[in-house]
């Protein structure tokens, strides 16, 4: 006989509800509060702080995926329902082949879907393991479950004042709705 207590139904999680299990501890990784609760990741995303996440225009995700190339090395991380995989490398030497969008240089080898992305953020928030703080760029699918992630900082010292101008750049730049 299980033990295990169900997540609640993902129409019984109100966005109020999910800002409060972010407000308990605001340095969980996203990805253990949705399914915590039972709903996909960028619900999580969404309920977060105002000053804490901004809504890109993701029928941009090419310009804004070429960007990346001027931050030099990031961290990359990518997750399904059985593994996380995380690198450290540099965006270039991009290319499309059919039904992919290609970045493959020497410390990076990603195949995306392009047609799968649905909504990009640009995120900051207390690291998971140390508080200090992380920025990230964040990349969903249409069923709301994170894609990719590439992190300008991972924790460990606070971004400096270089990389904070430069995620600002790209985020203002991709900005939903900028005029």
């Amino acid at each position: 006989m299980s033990t295990a207590v169900s997540a609640p139904a993902k129409s019984e999680v109100t966005r109020e509800a999910i800002a409060a299990k972010i407000a308990e501890n605001s340095s969980r990784m996203t990805i253990q509060i949705a399914r915590e609760l039972g709903v996909p990741e960028v619900r999580v995303i969404e309920a977060m702080p105002a000053d804490q996440v901004t809504e890109l225009d993701a029928s941009r995700w090419e310009e804004l995926i070429r960007s990346f190339e001027s931050l030099e090395n990031v961290h990359v991380i990518a997750t399904n329902g059985a593994v996380t995989l995380e690198c450290f490398g540099q965006f270039g030497n991009f290319s499309t082949w059919g039904e992919y969008f290609n970045v493959q240089t020497k410390s990076l080898d990603m195949h995306i879907r392009y047609t799968q992305l649905a909504r990009a953020f640009a995120v900051t928030k207390p690291g998971h393991m140390d508080g200090v703080p992380t920025v990230s760029f964040q990349f969903y699918d249409h069923e709301g479950n994170s894609a990719f992630k590439v992190f300008l900082t991972f924790g460990g010292k606070a971004p400096s004042k270089e990389r904070m101008d430069a995620f600002n750049s790209i985020r203002d730049r991709f900005r939903l709705n900028a005029q």
